[in-house]
């Protein structure tokens, strides 16, 4: 199992729809509006990287209102 980090910025005044439109798509399990250089944090757990690829581009980023997206896919420690 992959658990990642996807960090949102989104246009003025889009920050709530993007979070409900994210919260909505499979492998989330937490969105959370921020206060600071990014407006919402997701909590992803897929299979691999390959399905992370899947939900961040073709799902994520194609949300109306999503600007730019920062992905930090975690580690299992050990294993590097």
């Amino acid at each position: 199992m992959l658990v990642s980090l996807v960090l949102i910025k989104t246009a003025i005044g889009k920050e709530r729809g993007v979070e409900q439109e994210v919260r909505k798509i499979q492998g989330v399990r937490e969105a959370h509006l921020l206060f600071g250089v990014y407006d919402i944090s997701v909590k992803v757990e897929c299979d691999n990287i390959e399905e992370l690829t899947h939900i961040v581009i073709d799902q994520i980023r194609q949300i109306d209102g999503v600007r730019e997206t920062k992905t930090l896919p975690g580690i299992r420690y050990g294993s590097i």
